[in-house]
């Protein structure tokens, strides 16, 4: 805070600008954007800071749309809907939801961009090497690959792909990410002697890497993604009723193993 300044200076951001009578999102009148530009184009524009459109906004809204709900079995759906349960408001069950979201529910999608980076950095040859390293590192789970729910394919992922393919012929994105994807899963195949398929966390951080985002942010739109669902399952729990609703009926009982 400069000298003699007063309390603006304690935020700083080139995200909005605003006055009596005034709002600028990214230096943007935000009266030029409503109605012309799509919540996908928005949530790119006002997060990256810079427009985004064609088949790159294609990509960025379908990975946002192929994320958005995988049922009540997710922590992060179950979590909301029984939170819906107890009493507290719409916005407090989204909350719960979200904050089920962690490094191995909703993080994988992060974890496979900075896996893709670091395969490109050893070259088309260094691939086995480079995932040799990085399961060294960060154990024998390679983030994006395989689904204990949806086998022998993830019928997300191989729409995404031919979205990031359709992209790339016409010169939008490099396509060097999704080819990694394709060789990581043609090595599982052969190192297991079964197909281990991309699965949407796989697929989205194509994308995501494709578009030039932080690793960091793939995580974080994964999140906005899947607050959508959580708000339709909190709002149809609501709706539905009950009360304390557990993750099991109550004439399951848990395992006790004490004395």
């Amino acid at each position: 805070m400069s000298e003699g300044s007063d309390v603006a200076d304690w935020w700083r951001t080139a995200i909005i600008d605003m006055e009596p009578g005034r709002i600028a999102l990214r230096g943007h009148p935000v009266q030029q954007l409503i109605g012309r530009t799509g919540f996908a184009e928005m949530i790119w524009l006002i997060v990256m800071g810079e427009p985004i459109a064609g088949h790159r906004a294609r990509l960025f809204e379908a990975a946002l749309v192929a994320a958005v709900d995988h049922g009540p079995q997710a922590p992060s759906i179950a979590a909301a809907r029984m939170a819906a349960t107890c009493g507290i408001g719409l916005q407090s069950a989204m909350a719960t939801g979200l904050n089920m979201l962690g490094d191995v529910h909703g993080g994988a999608g992060e974890q496979a961009v900075e896996m893709f980076r670091f395969v490109e950095t050893k070259g088309p040859e260094g691939l086995g090497p480079a995932l040799d390293a990085w399961r060294t590192e960060h154990g024998r789970f390679l983030p994006g690959f395989g689904h204990r729910f949806h086998k022998p394919v993830d019928p997300r992922a191989p729409r995404l792909l031919s979205l990031v393919d359709e992209a790339a012929e016409a010169g939008a994105v490099p396509g060097a990410y999704a080819e990694i994807g394709r060789a990581i899963e043609a090595h599982l195949a052969a190192e297991r002697g079964k197909p281990v398929p991309m699965n949407i966390d796989g697929a989205t951080a194509v994308i995501y890497a494709e578009l030039g985002c932080p690793a960091a942010l793939a995580r974080g739109f994964f999140g906005l993604s899947r607050s959508v669902g959580i708000l339709a399952h909190a709002w149809e729990q609501t709706e539905q009723g009950g009360r304390n609703k557990g993750p099991t009926p109550p004439a399951y009982r848990w395992t006790y193993d004490g004395a």
